[in-house]
């Protein structure tokens, strides 16, 4: 369940300009809530955590006292925004170009 500060912050961010969807995803890689399509929903799910897990080992493996915070990807269609906190991952698509 989203609590109802979380819900709000996340409408904030879905509001902004050339935003295409936010996903709220478990550690384990469960999305608990999304505003995209199911099959599009799991699909960022599983492919982002799996990459977040890898950017994290690697931060870790070149400064074990270090962590990731942020994770940026831009593609030629897409702004990719990853914030890994505690046990979730919070996912917003940007468009490239807004």
């Amino acid at each position: 369940m989203v609590s109802a500060e979380v819900e709000e912050t996340l409408k904030r961010i879905e509001s902004r300009k050339g935003v295409v969807g936010t996903l709220v995803v478990t550690a384990d890689g469960f999305p608990i809530r999304s505003t995209l399509d199911n099959s599009t929903t799991v699909q960022y799910a599983g492919l982002l955590r799996q990459l977040t897990l890898l950017a994290r080992s690697t931060v870790r493996e070149l400064d074990p006292q270090n962590d990731l915070t942020f994770l940026r990807i831009r593609s030629k269609k897409h702004k990719i925004l990853v914030a890994p906190e505690n046990d979730y991952l919070l996912i917003v698509i940007q468009n490239q170009h807004d």
